[in-house]
């Protein structure tokens, strides 16, 4: 009898062990499918954002080269043809000229940061606060030892700040606006904020504008939080990028 009890107890244990072992690879292979599964959700996105970019570029770089400087020229002739005396015909037409080069400007500028290459993201985003100083104050700290991104980051980044602002201004009553930005060892810091009237991001239904600043945030495979400032008055993302921001076997962006 006693043989046979523990004969029964090492095939219990024997079952038991075996039964555990089962459920720990299935849970292990579990979570390698779900991680392979969130990794190539992020790929997809980033795919889908540079195939965007590219013909954002592509377009944008059409009006800003071609279309662009087609009005100039024209506008240069126009500057120089004699209208016999009728003043107000030459300064109609080079008025609606002046406009023309101006939206192509515009229409360029807001399709992809055609000259961000050149400048760097930090003199790019001085240009927008400019462009907005009629509409609101702007504020952008960029503290000592900033490094100039990857392009792609960088695009990244001026169109989040873009969004964020475009939609502060849109839907909140907000009169300020901060820009922070600073370079850690392992990441790179983005704090953006304002004084307006805030909201809960739990609760509060997700636009396009924050569906876009978060595809975008997951296109550099970093990380973020939404925030309410002090006393609930206004809004704030913080973002951190890694240095090292590409994705597992993947090259490195364009």
């Amino acid at each position: 009898m006693i043989l046979i009890i523990v004969t029964l107890a090492i095939i219990v244990s024997f079952i038991l062990l075996a039964y555990r072992a089962f459920i720990t690879r299935i849970i292990k292979e579990k979570s390698v499918q779900h991680e392979a599964e969130v990794l190539h959700q992020k790929k997809l996105v980033l795919e889908n954002i540079k195939a965007q970019e590219e013909e954002r570029k592509r377009i944008a770089v059409m009006i800003h080269d071609d279309i662009g400087n087609r009005l100039n020229i024209l506008s240069l002739w126009l500057n120089n043809l004699d209208t016999k005396g009728d003043e107000l015909i030459k300064t109609n037409i080079y008025s609606q000229m002046s406009s023309l080069i101006d939206a192509a400007r515009s229409i360029s500028h807001s399709l992809y940061p055609v000259n961000l290459e050149s400048v760097g993201l930090v003199l790019y985003v001085e240009e927008l606060i400019t462009n907005l100083s009629h509409k609101i104050n702007i504020s952008l700290q960029v503290m000592p030892g900033y490094i100039q991104k990857d392009l792609f980051v960088e695009v990244q980044l001026y169109r989040i700040i873009q969004e964020f602002t475009t939609n502060v201004i849109k839907h909140s009553t907000a009169t300020d606006l901060w820009i922070y930005i600073k370079d850690y060892p392992e990441n790179m810091a983005v704090i953006i904020s304002d004084n307006g009237e805030g909201f809960d991001y739990e609760q509060v239904k997700k636009g396009m504008g924050i569906k876009n600043i978060e595809s975008r945030i997951k296109s550099m495979n970093a990380s973020h939080k939404w925030k309410k400032t002090f006393l609930n008055k206004g809004s704030r993302l913080i973002i951190k990028i890694p240095k090292n921001n590409e994705l597992p076997n993947q090259n490195s962006p364009d």
